[in-house]
Parts: structure tokens; C-alpha cells; sequence
């Protein structure tokens, strides 16, 4: 009776049925014309536009139409996002391990959520469902490397003295990475997560042929929990700003799996007049289950001496 007597009161307030014309003759506008989409740069984590005010045509969808226009990076842009990434290093770098896990993790969830726009991004079909489904879980399986990196790199080193000597790693700083160009969502996933998940900030560069799956993650990263500056992603041509970024003083290393073995040895002779760390790695199956090497590639290894402490028990006048 109670049950029957509440649902009559609801009926009583919901608001009536529209007309049946409103229902069965919707309004459609045969002339209206779609809103398209920017796609910007992702810098301290805002959306900016190149200053150079270039944009260049990008393809994507099912069959490889042109589908956006998309921003091109410039050397002054690269030099934005060294800025931010360094201003955001700080913070990140002493966030707790359990801390960054959950904000990886959270990146992961938010990429399942649009799960469907990736595939369609990536052409569609079962083969690209798997990719973002792996690009997904590689998010997962660095957000559980997170805290398990000083256990891992780290030790207790046996010394013949009285002292305690413990190696523990650290981030290296800020991370200028070149994304693969034919692998636009799990190869550039596979190259930052590593990255950041370790404490490190990245300026990646994504692929200058598919840059769409690079913007849409950025947009995921904006609205995750991923603090401003610790990502920036730049579209256009990777070896315009690449040289910027391999001689920049403030960039502590280099990640050059996207460019071609033409390219690295520039590239590398650049870094070395910063004395960057330099990773070149040789062809990459990102499909395949990850190991540590990317990890180990931007930890450095601080060792601590410290006395035991311990009273000598020869000599003095006590007990």
C-alpha cells in the first residue's frame, strides 16, 4: 500500500509527455555544418597553440582520410615544454611510489572509458582493439613497477668496515623522447610510461603521421590526476625540434627510439656537449610483455655511506 502510494506521488510530479510531433519529428538542420576539432599542443598541462601559428593536415579514422588539422611545433615550443617540464620535475619527483602508482592507474582507467574513440582513432577493427587494450594494461603494469623500484635497483652492499652502504634509485630529471612513428598509441604509451613512473617529466614527441592518438591521450592525461608540466606532448616534425631539445642544458636525457639510425648519430654528438644520458635502443616489438630496460634507462643510483655507529670497546677508564 505505502509502495503504491509513493509511486503515485512520483507520477504526480514528473513532468508530462511531450507532444507526439516533438517525438516523431525531431528537428534536423539538413544545412548545419559539424563543429570540428582543434588539436593543439599539451604543455604544463594546458592546450596551447604553436607560436609559430603552423598547423599541418593529419589522417586518421578507417580509411585513412584527412581528418584534423593539427599544431606544429616549433623550436620555441620545445623550449615551453623543457620549462615546464622542469618546474613540474620537483614535485613529481618526491611524490610518493604509491602515490604515482594511483595516478598511473588513474590514467588507465580514464583511457578504458574512451576506449572506443582510441579504436576508431587507430582505423577500427579487432587487430586495433587489442592495441588499445594493450596500451591500456602497459598503463597498469608500470603503475605496479612504481613501487617496487628501490626493492628492485636498489641494495644493501656489503662493505668491510664499520658502516652501513645502501644504493637506492633516483629519477633523472627532465626526459626528451621521440615516440614511434608507425606505432602511435602503444609504442608511444610503452616509451612515457616508463618514463614518468620512475619520477622522471617528458617532453615527447609524437608521431608526425598519426598525431591524433597522441592528442587524445593528452586530453586523458588533462582531466586525470597527472600534475601539469610532468607530460607534454608536441605534434609536427620530430627532427625540427629534436636537435633543440638533444643540445638543450636543461634536458638530463635523451630517448631516441622514434628516430631512424640515420638520424641518432646528429642527434647523440649533440647530447654528449651536455653530457645527456642517451637511450638508442634497436627495433622495438612493443606487443610484447615489457621488461626492466626502459625503467633502468633514466634511474640513477645514489650510494650512501654512513657509520654504524658502533663503541670501540678498547681503552678508557669505564666498565
Amino acid at each position: 500500500m505505502l509502495a503504491a502510494a509513493l509511486d503515485e506521488e512520483i507520477e504526480d510530479l514528473l513532468p508530462p509527455p511531450p507532444p507526439a510531433s516533438a517525438t516523431a519529428d525531431p528537428i534536423i538542420d539538413p544545412d548545419r555544418v559539424a563543429v570540428t576539432k582543434t588539436y593543439k599542443l599539451f604543455i604544463g598541462g594546458a592546450f596551447p597553440r604553436s607560436e609559430s601559428g603552423r598547423t599541418y593536415r593529419a589522417s586518421g579514422g578507417v580509411d585513412g582520410s584527412i581528418v584534423a588539422n593539427v599544431a606544429q611545433g616549433s623550436r620555441k615550443d620545445a623550449r615551453d615544454a623543457v620549462s615546464a617540464a622542469r618546474s613540474a620535475f620537483g614535485k613529481w619527483s618526491r611524490a610518493t611510489a604509491y602515490n604515482r602508482g594511483q595516478v598511473l592507474y588513474r590514467v588507465a582507467e580514464l583511457m578504458e572509458a574512451r576506449r572506443t574513440e582510441f579504436v576508431g582513432l587507430l582505423g577500427g577493427g579487432g587487430t586495433n582493439e587489442r592495441v588499445v587494450d594493450a596500451a591500456i594494461d602497459r598503463w597498469v603494469h608500470y603503475a605496479g613497477w612504481t613501487d617496487k623500484l628501490a626493492q628492485v635497483f636498489g641494495s644493501a652492499n656489503p662493505v668491510a668496515g664499520p658502516f652501513f652502504s645502501f644504493s637506492t634509485p633516483e629519477p633523472t630529471g627532465v626526459v626528451a623522447a621521440v615516440a614511434p612513428a608507425d606505432d602511435p598509441l602503444l609504442g608511444l604509451v610503452a616509451v612515457l610510461a616508463p618514463i614518468i613512473a620512475s619520477g622522471n617529466t617528458c617532453v615527447l614527441l609524437a608521431s608526425p603521421a598519426w598525431p591524433l592518438p597522441a592528442v587524445t591521450l593528452a586530453e586523458v592525461l588533462a582531466t586525470s590526476d597527472v600534475p601539469g608540466g610532468v607530460v607534454n606532448i608536441l605534434t609536427g616534425g620530430p627532427l625540427e625540434m629534436a636537435p633543440h631539445l638533444a643540445a638543450h642544458a636543461d634536458v638530463n636525457a635523451l630517448d631516441l627510439t622514434g628516430v631512424n639510425a640515420a638520424a641518432r648519430p646528429d642527434l647523440e654528438r649533440a647530447a654528449a656537449g651536455t653530457v645527456k644520458r642517451v637511450y638508442s635502443p634497436g627495433p622495438q616489438d612493443f606487443r610484447r610483455p615489457p621488461g626492466t630496460a626502459r625503467l633502468r634507462a633514466f634511474l640513477e643510483i645514489k650510494t650512501v655511506w654512513h657509520p654504524t655507529g658502533a663503541v670501540s670497546l678498547g681503552g678508557g677508564g669505564g666498565y
